[in-house]
């Protein structure tokens, strides 16, 4: 057992590429940005060549934070003009599109683009994308950076070991409150496309793809602005009899308003021949505190495994997003968070959208059929 806990605790860190030296050229100097993707592409030894922003200021003052070479006056000069291989944006989800097909046009050396999520606000839109970086030629990856979170990944390594058998049920509970950024007011999804897509894309990344979806959402009484979807209820149902639920609770009770607080995210997976469960520390940053596992097997004298690590979801997870694409650009492979990969956790959130108005359950793979 020893043996296979250091093997579970490896892979928790990705697979860098040999070739570190692509030019990565940022766009977006918000937190993602600046305190995340920036600093951990240098922790890497990744290379981040220019950057770019709305604001000129702000990328200037990223730019020497983080010592990188060039600034440029604005997102259209650096598409056009900016010595780069990698195009980085972290931009709100409704500018992404634009600023990627002007990419796919105008930037001359470009082989990889890793796009936040969501790609896309709908499916329609984000297979345009999708269609359009493949006539080009150029690498589609999307920044759905839960997958590198530790525990979730060492989770996957033991779901793939088959040590806990058949899966019965998964389960992820959060009561958290998340900063909404002034951009997520007038879009059609509050949680769903920001928030749940997370929980969304990590059911698929353990399970795969569900058959059917049934969603139930409320308002964040916290939220001023018009939304449908704060708190989050939603069943993903496999053909292969498993079940996996999300309880997104972003209201987590009048802990702002002056009650106490009981603030958490909690992840639990259960088989036929065993147990995992865990927790993710992102709720206390920027207190860099590790996710967590424990699993327990049939045949072990009811023994609990808790192995330890030191990484955190934020910022370190997001090497690992900048690494399967550069490795996919060096090797000549797809991404391990392709682009028609992430297709279909944005057919999940139109699933869940749907559902909840609806009050039906529905298929996430006809929605990609049908768009």
């Amino acid at each position: 057992m020893d043996n296979f806990i250091k093997h579970l605790v490896d892979s928790r860190l990705p697979i860098l590429p040999v070739k570190k030296d692509f030019k990565i050229g940022c766009i977006g100097s918000g937190f993602i940005m600046k305190d995340c993707q920036i600093p951990a592409y240098k922790s890497a030894g990744f290379h981040v060549s220019c950057i770019a922003s709305r604001s000129k200021d702000k990328a200037k003052e990223v730019a020497l934070n983080h010592n990188i070479p060039v600034v440029y006056d604005s997102i259209d000069e650096m598409l056009e003009h900016g010595d780069f291989d990698i195009l980085d944006i972290a931009v709100p989800p409704e500018a992404q599109p634009e600023i990627i097909m002007k990419a796919l046009e105008q930037s001359k050396k470009l082989r990889g683009i890793l796009a936040q999520k969501p790609l896309a606000m709908d499916l329609l839109t984000a297979k345009k994308l999708v269609n359009a970086c493949k006539q080009k030629s150029v690498t589609l990856a999307v920044n759905q950076n839960m997958r590198f979170d530790q525990s979730v990944r060492v989770a996957k390594s033991l779901l793939n070991s088959g040590k806990l058998g058949d899966i019965v049920l998964a389960t992820i509970e959060m009561r958290a409150i998340p900063h909404w950024m002034p951009w997520a007011k007038g879009l059609k999804s509050l949680s769903t496309f920001i928030m749940s897509i997370h929980h969304l894309d990590t059911f698929r990344y353990w399970l795969g793809n569900p058959n059917l979806v049934f969603a139930s959402t409320t308002k964040d009484p916290r939220t001023k602005f018009s939304h449908t979807d704060g708190v989050n209820l939603y069943i993903l149902e496999y053909d292969s009899g498993a079940r996996a639920s999300s309880w997104d609770d972003v209201w987590a009770g009048p802990a702002k308003e002056g009650a106490g607080e009981d603030i958490y995210i909690r992840w639990r997976i259960e088989g036929t021949l065993g147990m995992a469960k865990g927790t993710i520390g992102w709720p206390k940053y920027p207190e860099k505190i590790p996710s967590t596992l424990e699993f327990t097997t049939v045949g072990d004298n009811g023994k609990w495994h808790s192995p330890v690590w030191n990484e955190v979801w934020f910022p370190d997870a997001f090497v690992g997003t900048m690494a399967q694409l550069l490795r996919a650009v060096e090797l000549g492979i797809e991404p391990e968070i392709s682009g028609d990969d992430n297709l279909l956790t944005i057919a999940l959130c139109e699933a869940v959208m749907i559902s909840a108005s609806t009050h039906q359950a529905v298929n996430p793979s006809a929605l990609i059929e049908s768009n």
